[in-house]
């Protein structure tokens, strides 16, 4: 996220630079969602792998997701320990913010699925080879 403060007729106005996803990261999130991986949580490891850290609120504004997809596909990330979290008191008064960032590279994660659908394949060549040779019997 970048900042940028500005004075407009005396009033200082600060102005706020969100990476939004862009076509390659829609063919990744596609890509994700062909291994069955939920549109949240595939729109959530695109952003972060493309961002150093980010808020709840520039992830919902960068993916076009709303916060209970947000918090959704958040918790799936979690499940996996793909994802840190850490508070941030922005001023003195309100809850501090959550700011989110990958733990783990995201070849690690495409290396996960590689490995579960692999499995997945192998458990359903066994039931076909399973089915063949009781047919044949």
């Amino acid at each position: 996220m970048n900042d940028f403060l500005y004075k407009y007729w005396g009033i200082i106005i600060k102005q706020t630079a969100v990476k939004v996803l862009d076509d390659r990261d829609q063919e990744i999130i596609k890509a994700l969602r062909g291994l069955k991986v939920p549109k949240s949580a595939a729109a959530l490891i695109t952003y972060l792998a493309n961002v150093s850290e980010a808020t709840s609120r520039e992830i919902e504004m960068g993916t076009n997701l709303r916060q209970p997809e947000v918090s959704l596909g958040m918790s799936m990330l979690n499940e996996n320990k793909w994802v840190t979290e850490r508070e941030v008191k922005i001023d003195r008064r309100g809850r501090p913010k959550k700011v989110y960032s990958l733990s783990i590279p995201i070849e690690q994660i495409i290396k996960h699925y590689e490995e579960e659908k692999g499995r997945e394949s192998a458990l359903t060549m066994e039931a076909i080879q399973r089915l063949k040779e009781m047919a044949n019997n």
